[in-house]
Order: structure tokens, then sequence, then C-alpha cells
């Protein structure tokens, strides 16, 4: 299970690393500052292929890590491709707000997919909110 950088929008799962909105006490507060930097480094890095490759978006969740890679990687050639290509006519501001989100979901049936089971399991250990908290905990601490 991989973790993701996120703010206060998204719901407390245990695979969202979440900024603290009102740090008490030094650790928290240094913690606090630098997932923020690193999630708003992100955004401004992903923002822009976001918009261009519906890829990125939506189906990435249930794809094998391996392909997931190869496809990130194949994005940020081809974006670099276009951004060199279009270079000084290039639009580097993003609103995402502008994008259209008309992914089609996956279609999951118990009785078509073999590990069915075990991604229900995954599902429901990713919305603990229990489990966010002790992840949130253990990064305050190593930081």
């Amino acid at each position: 299970m991989g973790y993701y950088l996120s703010d206060g929008i998204y719901p407390r799962w245990a695979t969202f690393v979440k900024t603290i909105s009102l740090p008490q006490g030094p650790k928290a507060r240094l913690f606090a500052e630098r997932q923020e930097s690193v999630r708003k480094d992100v955004e401004r890095a992903f923002g822009v292929p976001q918009a261009r490759f519906a890829i990125i978006r939506d189906p990435a969740r249930n794809m094998v890590k391996g392909y997931l890679g190869m496809i990130m990687k194949a994005c940020v050639i081809l974006y670099n491709m276009i951004v060199e290509d279009e270079r000084d006519s290039y639009d580097l501001t993003f609103d995402y707000d502008d994008v259209d989100d008309n992914t089609p979901q996956p279609n999951v049936h118990p009785g078509h997919h073999p590990c069915y089971a075990a991604y229900l399991r995954t599902v429901a250990e990713i919305h603990d909110p229990a489990l966010h908290a002790c992840l949130q905990s253990d990064l305050i601490e190593e930081i």
C-alpha cells in the first residue's frame, strides 16, 4: 500500500498523509510545515500533466504498480516533449476546477474477479481512520 500527501479535504484514510490544521508543539509544527511544503511541490509538478493525461487521474487505483511506473514515465516524457514543442506559447497555470472528471470507474463484480475478497479487505484497511492517526503519529516522531 502506498501513501499520498493530501490536505484537509481528503478523508482520514490510512493511505493519506494529511497535514495538521492546528499543530500543537514543535514536532507537530515541523511535521505540518514539511508535509505542506512537499505536497505543494508535488501538486505543482503533476498538476499540468494530470490535466493533459486522464490515465494519471482516476484509473491508477486498480493498476499494477509496475504498470503505473511505466505509465508515469511515458506521461512525463510526452509532457516534456509537448513543453519543448510549445515552449513559447505554453501556459503553466493550472486550475483543478477546469478538469473534466468523466473517467469511467472499473466494473468489479464478486463473481468475475479472483482477488475480490483481497480487494475488499484492502479497501476496508485503507478506510480505517485509526490507521491514519497511527501513520501520522509515526511520521511526526520520525521527522
